[in-house]
């Protein structure tokens, strides 16, 4: 992984962040996140996967149903967020669209994913706290605005 700090303004950092292949991208974006203090961004990516996994949320069931994708895919939009979790950690949420070789997509929740060849991220840092709290009425993890 590379980064660069492209913009600072008024406490708002903006990231640049590329992935190398063979990285898990959830896995170091987080790491990213915890390293560089990010408490509260959005973020925008395009690249590729040799594999991934998104994942459908089943609200009777309050769990993802994971949906795999055991080939090469573009990541044609993911779009996301980072806010503090309810054990003070960074937490990401992210959705991706891929593209598959035959011009299908699959889509969801992004769980995991392995680079290849690159994953080109701008992370925007939001300038007050974001804080993501477990609702057990859903089984999942909102921002909640009310903190």
């Amino acid at each position: 992984m590379k980064s660069r700090l492209v913009n600072e303004v008024g406490g708002q950092r903006t990231f640049v962040i590329v992935l190398d292949p063979g990285e898990e991208a959830f896995a170091t974006l987080i790491g990213f996140a915890t390293e560089q203090g990010v408490d509260g961004a959005s973020l925008t990516a395009i690249g590729a996967f040799e594999r991934a996994t998104v994942g459908w949320f089943d609200l009777d069931a309050k769990t993802y149903r994971k949906i795999p994708v055991h080939e090469q895919c573009e990541v044609l939009s993911a779009i996301g967020d980072v806010a503090l979790g309810d054990d003070g950690k960074p937490s990401l949420h992210v959705h991706a669209v891929l593209g598959l070789s035959d011009g299908t997509t699959r889509g969801g929740h992004l769980l995991e994913a392995i680079v290849r060849p690159t994953l080109e991220i701008t992370l925007v840092e939001a300038p007050g706290h974001l804080r993501r709290r477990k609702r057990p009425e859903i089984g999942a993890a909102l921002i909640d605005l009310g903190v």
